[in-house]
């Protein structure tokens, strides 16, 4: 079968956004490319993003390719697959100009992964995939039908949605080859702030899913199960990568927990990398090691400066706050750039904040201003306020977000628009 794989021109004007503007590299595309390919399928990946190409550059290579089945992710990149912007226009303008050309239409991503119904409506699409996409598309090319487990599709009017989102196995996910191109072009090196960039970046993922149940954090639905990539593809992606002139990258996991092979793995290669953990996690001997491994940005997530606080948000974080902020100020010691998250809680006073913001300045460590926390759906935040989500679940915390807050996060100079703006002309 002839499959292309899109990862539309994003833009977010109005939107509560909170991931990165800048192109990421779309793992999961590409890890269902090469699996397609493995299986003897033609494949067509396209990056509007990394590319700067239209949704009318998108639909005339996807008709001179000729494709009968053309895949369209709802977020952009896997790395901000757990905070996806709400809204479904850009992928639903994507579609609309893939109309008469492309064969099956697949939405993959967040959305339709946790609102199947929603983003099949709005979408316009012919399948929605549930979960982690990349097996299915492969079961999908082969021929399998739509009986897959995994897929919400249209059967004679009535809208079918067989099962629950799906995993895939990942630990053997291939070791992927992009090409020169794109790599070239990717200019970003994401969350980065020791040095501008001189040569490309890159993003790659060593493991996926988190043993944690943070209330926040929305992956009921994807990347649930813990789950770490076999070492010899991970470094062979990694070697390629730096043939082709990377001198950065960037782990996507849903968190970089401590791992003395790989580290090691990496103190030979003189790589530059970033990760998100938590520093809880991190004892001083592995911090030393992930410094000399060639970390130059750890972005930590601590959320809360009460034990009260962090037991609401479910971070079963077994260390207090002080012992926290010294092991933040010791790992400055070893990596250029850290920075400690903190989210809008309750229990966390202003001046407490601010005192604490200070401190780690004062030792070199970035803390942000406090951020309001976006009730995603496929989070237990979610599920303890509303339920299950319902086909309006994006709406109903979109609309309590406004409600609820002022002022968003530093990305947002304006009020965000509502979600009713955002996609006037979804499923239209």
């Amino acid at each position: 079968m002839r499959v292309a794989l899109i990862n539309p021109r994003w833009t977010f004007e109005g939107s509560i956004y909170f991931g990165c503007r800048e192109p990421h590299l779309p793992l999961e595309l590409g890890y269902a490319g090469a699996m397609l390919k493995a299986r003897g399928h033609e494949v067509l990946l396209l990056d509007g993003h990394l590319l700067d190409l239209s949704a009318d550059d998108l639909r005339r290579a996807v008709a001179d390719f000729a494709a009968e089945m053309t895949v369209v992710t709802t977020a952009p990149t896997y790395l901000f697959w757990r905070c996806a912007q709400p809204e479904l226009r850009v992928p639903a303008e994507t579609l609309r100009a893939l109309a008469g050309t492309g064969g099956l239409k697949v939405a993959v991503g967040p959305h339709g992964s946790t609102t199947p119904r929603a983003a099949l409506r709005k979408l316009g699409c012919d399948v929605v995939v549930m979960g982690e996409c990349e097996e299915t598309l492969v079961r999908l090319a082969d021929g399998e039908g739509r009986d897959l487990p995994g897929l919400c599709h249209t059967d004679g009017g009535e809208v079918r949605v067989n099962g629950g989102p799906v995993a895939t196995r990942f630990v053997d996910a291939p070791a992927l080859a992009w090409p020169d191109e794109w790599i070239a072009r990717h200019h970003h090196h994401h969350h980065r702030f020791d040095s501008a960039p001189a040569v490309p970046g890159a993003e790659v993922e060593a493991s996926r899913g988190c043993p944690y149940r943070c209330t926040f954090c929305a992956k009921e639905n994807f990347r649930d199960r813990y789950r770490r990539r076999a070492l010899p593809l991970l470094l062979a992606e990694i070697d390629r990568l730096q043939a082709q002139g990377v001198g950065y990258v960037y782990f996507v996991d849903e968190i970089f927990l401590p791992d003395r092979a790989l580290l090691e793995a990496l103190v030979a290669r003189e790589l530059h990398f970033g990760v998100q953990t938590r520093i809880d996690l991190w004892k001083p001997e592995m911090l030393d090691l992930l410094g000399r491994a060639g970390c130059v940005s750890i972005e930590a997530g601590v959320e809360s400066l009460t034990a009260a606080g962090r037991e609401r948000l479910a971070k079963n974080c077994r260390v207090e706050t002080e012992e926290l902020t010294e092991r933040l100020i010791l790992a400055k010691q070893h990596v250029p750039f850290v920075q400690g998250n903190l989210i809008a809680t309750a229990e966390d006073d202003p001046a407490m904040v601010a005192d604490w913001r200070g401190r780690l300045r004062d030792h070199g460590v970035w803390a942000n201003d406090p951020v309001p926390m976006f009730p995603y759906p496929g989070s237990p935040d979610y599920r303890l306020r509303w339920g299950l989500p319902d086909d309006d679940a994006w709406e109903r915390a979109h609309d309590a977000y406004l409600e609820t807050f002022d002022h968003f996060s530093e990305l947002q100079n304006e009020r965000p628009a509502s979600l009713c703006e955002l996609e006037g002309g979804c499923g239209s």
